[in-house]
């Protein structure tokens, strides 16, 4: 009885649903207007970009479940994401050069992203999310936007925001 009833449950001709477009995150926040980046970046080298810091703008908590950039320009390659503690880093590196003085210890330190993030109603949160960044040939383009993906209750959603970062090589 139980495998016929997943069999006529494989066979369903709904799709399955598909996360929904969600306004809960600050769409206006300090990082989405402007530009971060640098011109004199090499070939080889990898960088450190922080993602918007979430700021949940509805009234319901949600749980961040992925943070990742949409459509990376050619010549950078995104080698993984982690989150991390806004007070673990000594405040919020924007972009950080891997190896240099002033750059975190990423590797030491506590990744958040390895369960949801959860964010309060009317809140910022205190984990940001970050996209380690291998330049592997002079980048076309700049970084434009990133996706969101969280739970509010049950129901999923994804969202988009502003996040642009050049990197030139020169």
């Amino acid at each position: 009885m139980l495998a016929s009833a997943l069999v006529f449950a494989g066979c369903s001709a709904s799709p399955s649903p598909s996360p929904s477009d969600g306004r809960a995150l600050d769409a206006e926040g300090a990082q989405s207007s402007g530009t971060v980046g640098n011109v004199h970046a090499k070939v080889g080298q990898t960088w450190y970009f922080a993602l918007p810091v979430p700021k949940n703008v509805s009234s319901k908590s949600i749980e961040i479940t992925e943070a990742s950039i949409i459509d990376p320009p050619k010549g950078l390659k995104v080698v993984g994401y982690a989150a991390y503690n806004v007070n673990d880093t000594d405040g919020l590196p924007l972009l950080a050069l891997d190896g240099e003085s002033d750059t975190p210890d990423f590797a030491h330190l506590k990744n958040f992203a390895e369960s949801p993030v959860k964010v309060r109603p009317k809140k910022q949160s205190e984990i940001f999310f970050q996209a380690k960044i291998r330049i592997t040939a002079p980048p076309q383009n700049n970084i434009e936007r990133c996706r969101f993906q969280y739970r509010q209750g049950d129901q999923e959603f994804t969202q988009t925001l502003d996040c642009e970062m050049e990197l030139k090589v020169g």
